[in-house]
C-alpha cells in the first residue's frame, strides 16, 4: 500500500495551545514521511477600523502602516512560538524539523485560508487545534467547525490540552 499522506498542513492561531497542535502534526509527519506546511491567517481590518484609523490618526497611510504591524508581531510570535516548540523536542527527533516544507503568515479569514492552502500544497491532511474555551463557548470553535464542514480531505481536530491544570 502507498503512503497515503504526503502533505500535512498544520493550521495554528498562535496561542500557547498551538504547540501542542504542531507537536501531533509533527508526530504524523515523522511516521508518515509526510511535508508539513504551517500556516496562519492574519485576518484582515475590517472597513470600519481602516476608517477609525484614519481618522484618529490624521494621516494618509495609517491602514497600511497598521497592517505592516499585525503582519510584522504575528512574525515575531510565530518564531517565538517555533523556537519554543523546538526547543522542547526531544534530540533524537529533531530531525522531523527537515520535514517541514513551508511556514507561511496569509492574509485572509482562518477557516478559508486554511482550506485554500491545503489544496493549493496538495495536502492529504489537516492539523488544527480545538477552540480553548471549551464549553463556555463551542467544543470545536468556529474556525474548526467551518473547515471539518467544508473540507474534502481528512482532518484532525486536536483537543484543547490545559497546560496549567493539575491532573
Amino acid at each position: 500500500m502507498k503512503n497515503m499522506i504526503t502533505h500535512i498542513l498544520c493550521a495554528t492561531d498562535l496561542s500557547k495551545h498551538s504547540a501542542y497542535t504542531m507537536c501531533h502534526a509533527a508526530s504524523l509527519a515523522a511516521a508518515t514521511g509526510a511535508k508539513l506546511h504551517l500556516v496562519h491567517a492574519v485576518i484582515p481590518m475590517s472597513d470600519e477600523t481602516k476608517t477609525a484609523l484614519r481618522m484618529y490618526m490624521q494621516a494618509s497611510g495609517s491602514g497600511e502602516a497598521a497592517d505592516k504591524a499585525r503582519h510584522d508581531y504575528a512574525k515575531t510570535v510565530m518564531a517565538e512560538r517555533q523556537k519554543e516548540f523546538w526547543d522542547h523536542v526531544a534530540e533524537e527527533d529533531k530531525d522531523i524539523r527537515k520535514q517541514v516544507a513551508s511556514i507561511e503568515l496569509v492574509d485572509g479569514y482562518p477557516a478559508e485560508v486554511i482550506l485554500r492552502r491545503a489544496a493549493e500544497l496538495k495536502c492529504d491532511l489537516i492539523v488544527i487545534g480545538a477552540h480553548e474555551h471549551g464549553f463556555t463557548q463551542t467544543f470545536l470553535g468556529t474556525v474548526a467547525k467551518r473547515v471539518l464542514r467544508r473540507s474534502t480531505i481528512p482532518t484532525l481536530v486536536v483537543p484543547y490540552q490545559d497546560t496549567n491544570k493539575n491532573t
